[in-house]
């Protein structure tokens, strides 16, 4: 299949939120631990890095997180989707960010597109860290700060954009969300009409489609045919498929299921890089344990709210990110607009015929009498209304490009 865009990171960017969201409180068996620890990668260091604290070998992390996502669009060695030697920079071209409250009672994943012009601080040259840094840019686009200065200088530029801290990450390479999506028994994802790109080779008749493999890379793929055919309608696809993966993490077994959960590691693990902080999967089990118990509709994808540049050559944020910013910053959980006109503009829409999420059975922790009950989240900050997105309990479709 030819190369387009940023559909190799999407999946990507699909196994790095399941690397947090899909290790469970399972104990793996210890020929299993030896196995995922040999798929580990070699670390990367941010500028922000610090070790987790209050992160038991068995058990919740105490406290909050920041965790930069980065997919690249790096073609595999094998050759499957380019000639690799053709590639004259490796991009970023999906980047989100995780943030887990720091009472684990809300999680906001935020989406940042790829062209949204940024200021890139000073950053440690990546092939040569002890000698001068790389100089600030601006204006730049978001995707071309990887080749830049790596994964370091991407954590730091979101952090001066948000001015959130940010002391872990990871990229996540190609096959990831093929082999994630096979490892949970398929996604389920909603079409409201006819999805029909040739660039992508994805063609799905209206209804729920259950996905995995080279299928769900297909739909996360593409861009012509969902929503006005942008990298913004994409990023709301994405979002649906990420909402629909959280779904079934959470309602079909699957974190309490060890052979589906070592399979989800290793596809994680085998298909990432992840900064220094994060080398133990140890640390990923208990990041996970604090998240398998947020209520779904906590849990809240957002797109960084952006605006066209003359000539619609590239984005730049609009007032609307200094809401969402000061949210961040004050570990305030958000919520979209349900009247925001933007909602529907962007590849995806209500689905009428979608059940309410149903809740989570108990945990024998809940059930307990004596056991700490979970957090309340505080009350949200609506975000204004050309703010896009959607929480992890709300079942949208896929709203196909008519144009």
């Amino acid at each position: 299949m030819p190369r387009h865009g940023t559909w190799v990171t999407t999946a990507k960017i699909a196994a790095s939120v399941v690397a947090v969201l899909a290790v469970s409180a399972t104990a793996i068996a210890s020929y299993a631990a030896i196995d995922l620890l040999a798929s580990v990668k070699p670390a990367v260091k941010l500028e922000s890095e610090q070790m987790l604290e209050g992160v038991p070998d068995i058990g919740a992390m105490e406290g909050g997180l920041n965790f930069v996502l980065v997919g690249s669009d790096k073609r595999p060695e094998d050759g499957a989707f380019g000639d690799p030697e053709e590639e004259s920079a490796v991009l970023n071209d999906v980047t989100m960010l995780l943030h887990i409250s720091q009472d684990h009672s809300h999680v906001e994943v935020v989406s940042f597109p790829r062209d949204m012009l940024v200021n890139v601080p000073e950053c440690p040259d990546p092939d040569d860290p002890a000698g001068d840094p790389l100089p600030e840019l601006y204006d730049t686009k978001l995707n071309e700060v990887l080749s830049w200065g790596g994964l370091g200088c991407v954590a730091s530029t979101i952090e001066q954009l948000t001015g959130v801290q940010i002391p872990v990450g990871g990229i996540v390479e190609f096959y990831g969300v093929a082999a994630l999506s096979s490892a949970v028994g398929g996604v389920d994802v909603c079409v409201a009409e006819p999805i029909s790109d040739d660039y992508t080779g994805t063609y799905l008749d209206a209804g729920t489609h259950t996905l995995s493999g080279m299928e769900a890379l297909q739909f996360l793929r593409t861009r012509h045919g969902v929503g006005d055919g942008s990298d913004l309608g994409r990023i709301s696809n994405q979002q649906t498929f990420l909402a629909s993966l959280m779904r079934t993490l959470q309602s079909s077994g699957t974190l309490g299921d060890p052979v589906k959960l070592y399979s989800i590691a290793k596809a994680v693990l085998s298909n990432m890089t992840l900064s220094t902080a994060l080398q133990n999967p140890v640390q990923l089990v208990s990041i996970a344990k604090t998240l398998q118990d947020i209520d779904l509709s906590k849990i809240a994808f957002v797109q960084y709210p952006t605006a066209y540049t003359e000539g619609y050559a590239a984005v730049v944020p609009t007032d609307s990110a200094a809401v969402l910013n000061a949210a961040l910053q004050a570990d305030r959980p958000v919520a979209i607009d349900p009247n925001a006109t933007a909602s529907t503009d962007f590849g995806t829409v209500t689905d009428p015929n979608a059940q309410p999420v149903e809740p989570q059975p108990e945990t024998p922790a809940a059930q307990d009498p004596s056991a700490t009950p979970a957090p309340e989240a505080p009350p949200a900050e609506v975000l204004p209304g050309d703010v896009t997105g959607q929480t992890a309990a709300e079942v949208r479709c896929s709203s196909a490009n008519e144009g």
